[in-house]
């Protein structure tokens, strides 16, 4: 194989490892039967809703800060970047309206999911198991 062609199959395998094209699902426990529209879950991640729709309490979880796939969720569900989601939630604390969601390592949010029927997350779609029910995926 010559160095162009050598270069062009790195690239594009490069492409298709790339955290950019991983698709990122939103997640509640495996019980949990909840029927969330995508508007639903935007408003229960930006805090102006705090329960599902049978009126139970709702638990949401974040990936930290600066995670390609907590990225990713920003910018298709959220519509946002993530300096601008950063800065509504320094705005509603500030004002005392609101508190971020917690944040956990992908590892804690299958496992706190999993555990907990008022839990909502998001992680890589890959790593999904039947422990937990997709709602949506981007």
């Amino acid at each position: 194989m010559n160095l162009s062609k050598l270069g062009i199959t790195i690239f594009t395998l490069s492409l298709f490892s790339n955290p950019l094209y991983s698709q990122v699902a939103v997640i509640v426990h495996a019980t949990n039967q909840q029927a969330l529209t995508e508007s639903d879950i935007k408003n229960l991640f930006t805090g102006k809703l705090k329960s599902f729709p049978d009126g139970n309490p709702v638990i949401v979880l974040n990936l930290p800060e600066g995670d390609p796939n907590q990225s990713l969720f920003n910018q298709k569900v959220l519509g946002r970047s993530d300096a601008q989601v950063k800065a509504f939630w320094s705005k509603l604390m500030f004002t005392g309206k609101g508190t971020p969601p917690k944040e956990v390592t992908a590892e804690e949010m299958i496992k706190l999911v999993s555990e907990n029927p008022s839990t909502i997350g998001i992680v890589d779609s890959a790593a999904v198991s039947d422990k937990v029910r997709v709602l949506i995926q981007h």
